[in-house]
């Protein structure tokens, strides 16, 4: 995945209050403009404390900067993305679950935790407009240096 790689055919899941549903790359990206940031697993450390708080605090900046949705995903079920959503007073931003790693692989993102968790998503964030990468920001290896909301927000 590099800026103007078109993302995958994928279909995700999705627990709201109103139910579970399975929305596709095309639901969520197709003429919107979207920031889409990945983490390894949901209730982690660095994940739980910084990554996913960082984009709650500053989800109206990025949506000042005609962002029309935030998208946190992980190689997580769509009972603990939403889990994990509610404990952090996630409101604004989508909890998208990337169960079988489909999606994370065929963006080529996927890094293996062996025993600790098998395939999960490397750390990144990017930009998608109409579902073409505009802005793209991966972590190397565990770091959490250029993913974050913040960079992301002076990249728009």
């Amino acid at each position: 995945m590099e800026v103007g790689s078109k993302l995958p055919e994928a279909t995700f899941s999705l627990l709201t209050n109103d139910g579970m549903s399975n929305p596709t790359t095309a639901d969520l990206f197709d003429n919107k403009k979207v920031v889409l940031f990945a983490v390894p697993g949901a209730f982690t450390p660095t994940c739980s404390a910084a990554h996913l708080p960082g984009y709650i605090t500053l989800a109206d900046k990025l949506k000042e900067r005609g962002v029309d949705s935030i998208i946190c995903l992980s190689v997580n079920d769509a009972f603990v993305m939403k889990s994990w959503g509610d404990t952090q007073n996630a409101e604004h931003i989508t909890m998208l679950a990337d169960g079988d790693a489909s999606f994370t692989k065929a963006a080529g993102l996927e890094m293996n935790t062996e025993g600790f968790g098998g395939v999960r998503s490397r750390r990144y964030s990017m930009c998608v407009e109409n579902g073409v990468v505009t802005v793209l920001h991966a972590e190397e290896g565990g770091g959490f240096e250029v993913s974050d909301a913040e960079t992301m927000l002076n990249s728009l």
